[in-house]
């Protein structure tokens, strides 16, 4: 009893700190102002995923344990079934099979059917089936509201009781027709039984439900806010151009009335022609200035969403295949919610910032470089080191006008060293042989020599071990 009771104040606890987490219209509040001021606590936001994740794994193992002590407990009631105090027992009778109690009783049922739910939300949550299919993950994660309403109905069962008359029925006194002789096997004179005898009949009631006080606080809280995202959302947005990239990229161009957001931030997408329910969350690459009031993502499309990609972009032309392809038709509707607090904006809160990004991960980083082309002011920001490693040359021209559009603008303000950019293709195959000259003391061009030729134990992939050629200057 001891365990069932102690890992239920952990449930309940953490059924009330993991719906926190998923509050992002209010993190991106308590980000954007003031109250957050240091460092290290805008940290803590930025790990409001981990601490959702960390409820949710505490939720399944103290789940664990609660349920194997109740099980005890199942069996406890039937075995040392009280025929003095039957309403104490959750058996009805001695012997009674443990699986009856369990299916023929509120905690019973809803204690299944709670587990049953938190097993599908548990496993769909797993990085394999999110990637595989998200729909299973999204759907199956939105049981919680079913979780919750039946969390609510579980204690209303009452299999756990206390006794409400402790002063006319005192523990250990005597019932009618009992002695004390029953009781200790103790000889006691008659006036002392008179004295020890019960008033009256134990009463026993259900321990007042405490789930709701842990619950409906973050709760509400969350149901406010979702209901804020609904209204904020419930107007589609204009899908002004879509531009297709190479490497089965394409870009959205968008536009709503009062839509403001900061560079680093991130949107979700819902489109009701694929599914009504599913939403998918964007990095924004390009977020509305003064002047300019359109806002865009770029999307590489994994899984059954790529409907979306099929209704907003027609078959490429072949003469088309590496140059952006600006197209002209009628679009889905498209929802927009947000936009959303990321780590990413704390780039210009430092002196120097080090952004490095392997393939569509550049996103977050696009929409600080078209910032800094905006001519954005107010910023810490002195230096910038910006590392893009992608797979497919191709790929960097998703970015490449806005590169050297940045590139060329540093260079008219004389701040040639403000922008220190590093691009790097990780698959080798169908690429130029390199040449690696030397001119210098005999040690770099040792060292010079062992690096070119040990390129395959790096593990970049190379046709011959000699395809870096090192040439030494004769002097």
């Amino acid at each position: 009893m001891c365990i069932s009771r102690a890992s239920a104040s952990v449930l309940n606890l953490n059924c009330s700190l993991v719906l926190l987490p998923m509050c992002r219209s209010l993190l991106t509040f308590v980000r954007g102002t003031h109250m957050v001021s240091s460092r290290e606590t805008r940290r803590l936001l930025d790990k409001s995923k981990t601490f959702h994740v960390a409820c949710g794994v505490s939720i399944c193992i103290f789940s664990v344990v609660h349920v194997s002590a109740h099980l005890a407990n199942v069996v406890n009631f039937s075995v040392s079934y009280s025929e003095d105090f039957p309403a104490l027992n959750l058996a009805r009778y001695r012997g009674e099979d443990p699986k009856l109690i369990i299916l023929t009783t509120i905690p019973g049922v809803t204690g299944v059917l709670l587990v049953l739910i938190l097993f599908l939300m548990f496993t769909s949550s797993s990085y394999c089936v999110r990637l595989s299919n998200y729909e299973i993950f999204w759907y199956t994660h939105n049981l919680f509201i079913v979780f919750y309403v039946i969390l609510m109905v579980h204690m209303v069962g009452g299999a756990l009781k206390y006794q409400t008359n402790l002063e006319g029925h005192p523990p250990g006194c005597l019932r009618a027709n009992q002695s004390s002789t029953e009781q200790q096997g103790e000889e006691l004179e008659a006036g002392e039984d008179e004295e020890r005898r019960c008033g009256e009949e134990a009463h026993f009631q259900p321990h007042y439900p405490q789930t709701w006080l842990w619950v409906s606080g973050p709760l509400c809280l969350y149901c406010a806010e979702r209901f804020y995202r609904y209204i904020r959302s419930s107007d589609p947005v204009t899908i002004v151009t879509v531009i297709r990239h190479p490497c089965d990229v394409i870009e959205l161009r968008m536009l709503k009335k009062h839509f403001k957001a900061r560079p680093g931030q991130y949107i979700v997408l819902n489109c009701p022609g694929v599914s009504s329910f599913e939403n998918h969350p964007f990095t924004l690459t390009t977020c509305p200035t003064e002047n300019k009031e359109t806002f865009g993502v770029h999307l590489r499309v994994v899984g059954d969403w790529t409907a979306v990609h099929a209704d907003v972009t027609p078959e490429p032309r072949i003469d088309l295949e590496i140059l952006p392809m600006v197209q002209q038709r009628r679009y889905p509707k498209l929802y927009v919610d947000g936009p959303f607090g990321s780590p990413s904006e704390e780039v210009f809160n430092y002196d120097v910032s080090v952004c490095v990004a392997g393939g569509i991960g550049v996103t977050p980083f696009a929409c600080v470089l078209h910032a800094l082309l905006d001519g954005w002011t107010g910023f810490r920001l002195q230096r910038l080191y910006f590392v893009w490693v992608c797979r497919e040359l191709k790929s960097f021209y998703w970015f490449a006008e806005l590169l050297c559009a940045l590139h060329h603008k540093l260079w008219q303000e004389n701040r040639p060293d403000y922008f220190n950019l590093k691009l790097y293709v990780s698959q080798t195959d169908n690429l130029q042989r390199v040449g690696v000259f030397c001119c210098g003391p005999k040690g770099i061009s040792k060292t010079l020599h062992r690096l070119c030729n040990s390129a395959r134990s790096s593990g970049t992939p190379l046709n011959s071990t000699r395809s870096l050629q090192l040439i030494e200057h004769p002097s």
